[in-house]
């Protein structure tokens, strides 16, 4: 029989210490925290899997349009001449490597009841300014478009502000106003989608939908995509969530006229988050928000988006859950902060004991340790980390299994898009992405708690009960880039060159360039 070295004598006292009733208790909750975001996703890809039947469905029938209408009778000139016209308001900041594919996919909607777009920046120093106004020029005899200057928020956060200047400038007839990220792809036919629901239920307070992300490769992209995973199984209900992504919210655009609610204050009056405090309206209204199950867009993330970058965007998302805007959401906000911290340093925590268990069940073999009491322990922490094992794999199967049917879903609402698939997503690299995340949350969420101050793109945002009551801007506080789109913010050093941006342009116009309508 060997004799025990220190080190060994250590890491099998740390095995037997998880193996108590409370280490076996974390570790089977760990496994059951696997299974249920398993669950999660198997019913959000059955929702998702169920539109791209009847998508094919439709095909077969003999609809070739079932990617904009699930009745082609709904081209019919007579009916696209009675729908109702909406306004279409991008926050843009910064100018990247895919908001030219973004912005045309936005612009090139096949939807045929009235339709404008308003870009809204900041100042027109924002590299996006010449940008987009170029984009426009090419695209001006087929959209109604126009660039906004909104000027500087001193109220609220520039995004909030940028929106509300573009709520202002609506036209005296628009419907429905659809707020959108610049940083997603559209469908041909998700305004068309969404309108029809929203006149098919008056009562819709908001509708929203969920970007699927498209790593690029490096490990802060896919702590991205794994961070954004969990949150998409509230998107993908097919109808009413509790859940609202700023990236893609329609709304009645009388609400905004009338201030109904208290949307145009409550998001103006110290807003930081458009999302967290319009779904706070929500539930203090009880106001309906749904998700359609069309409503997932591609995510296209930047090709070197860095580990500090993923850090930086977390320390924005964490911040969210510091502004509120009554005492009923502020209760809910710690409540959620309280629950994801103990479920993230939860999933994260039976791992750390894997590796304890696996090492010394291979120190026991290389070693050829026979002691009865140290063999049994190893044994039991063995069954322990194989049930992990277990229960990993079917939570990976089955993100996996979203994934797939998410791309499929995006691929059949893009027929002329450049087909996305599942080659480029590296699994190895996303389980490891799922335990960075989960351990860096807490920190993230306690560093923000006691900071109550947030650098977002350039501009730091001080919150007092919840609200931003000051806005510092300064030249030492801007970002090289922005942390998902790698967009350049301010200056020459971020402004796309002429001839390199006629060339991409060149490139992809004859590919990407589409009617306003179909002639039927």
């Amino acid at each position: 029989m060997s004799t025990l070295d220190s080190m060994d004598a250590i890491l099998f006292s740390l095995s037997r210490a998880f193996c108590t009733p409370f280490a076996v208790f974390v570790q089977i909750q760990g496994c059951v925290i696997c299974l249920l975001l398993a669950l999660g996703w198997l019913m959000a890809a059955y929702v998702r899997n169920r539109e791209v039947k009847r998508i094919k469905n439709s095909v077969k029938a003999g609809n070739s349009f079932a990617f904009l209408y699930q009745d082609i009778n709904e081209l019919e000139h007579s009916r696209q001449a009675k729908l109702p016209r909406v306004s279409v308001i991008m926050p843009l900041k910064g100018f990247g490597e895919h908001n030219l594919h973004n912005w045309r996919s936005q612009i090139t909607s096949l939807y045929g009841g009235p339709l404008e777009f308003l870009f809204v920046v900041e100042s027109t120093e924002d590299p996006a300014y010449h940008a987009v106004s170029r984009l426009l020029s090419m695209y001006q005899d087929h959209v109604e478009a126009k660039v906004v200057v909104a000027g500087l928020a001193t109220t609220c956060s520039q995004k909030i502000h940028n929106q509300l200047i573009g709520a202002e400038k609506i036209h005296k007839d628009t419907k429905y106003v659809l707020f959108l990220d610049d940083d997603v792809s559209l469908h041909p036919g998700t305004v068309g989608a969404l309108t029809a629901e929203m006149e098919k239920n008056p009562e819709i307070f908001i509708q929203t939908g969920y970007p699927l992300d498209l790593p690029s490769g490096t490990l802060g992209s896919y702590c991205i995509y794994e961070y954004h995973m969990p949150c998409s199984m509230g998107f993908a209900t097919g109808g009413r969530t509790f859940f609202l992504w700023g990236g893609c919210m329609m709304m009645h655009a009388d609400d905004f006229r009338q201030d109904r609610y208290g949307v145009v204050s409550g998001l103006r009056d110290g807003g930081y988050s458009d999302d967290m405090t319009l779904a706070s309206l929500a539930g203090a209204h009880k106001r309906l928000i749904t998700s359609p199950p069309v409503a997932v867009f591609p995510h296209p993330l930047a090709s070197d988006l860095s580990f500090g970058r993923y850090w930086n965007y977390l320390r924005k998302q964490t911040f969210v859950l510091e502004s509120y805007i009554s005492n009923v959401n502020w209760i809910m906000n710690k409540v959620l902060f309280a629950v994801h911290c103990y479920l993230s340093w939860g999933f994260v925590a039976p791992y750390i004991m894997a590796v304890i268990h696996v090492t010394s069940a291979l120190r026991i073999y290389i070693k050829g340790y026979h002691h009865l009491d140290d063999t049994t322990v190893a044994s039991g922490g063995m069954s322990l980390v194989i049930l992990l094992a277990i229960c990993t794999f079917i939570e990976l199967l089955s993100m996996w299994n979203l994934t797939r049917r998410e791309v499929t879903l995006c691929n059949l609402l893009s027929p002329e898009a450049p087909r996305l698939s599942l080659a480029p997503y590296n699994w190895g690299l996303i389980f490891i992405a799922m335990l960075v995340d989960n351990f860096l949350y807490p920190i993230s969420a306690f560093r923000s708690h006691f900071s109550q101050s947030i650098n977002w793109s350039g501009i730091r945002y001080h919150l007092r009960n919840g609200k931003v009551f000051k806005i510092e801007r300064r030249n030492d506080m801007v970002p090289a880039k922005t942390d998902l789109g790698g967009k350049h913010l301010y200056g020459k050093k971020g402004a796309p060159q002429k001839a390199s941006f006629l060339s991409s342009l060149g490139r992809n116009f004859a590919h990407w360039r589409q009617p306003k309508k179909f002639d039927v």
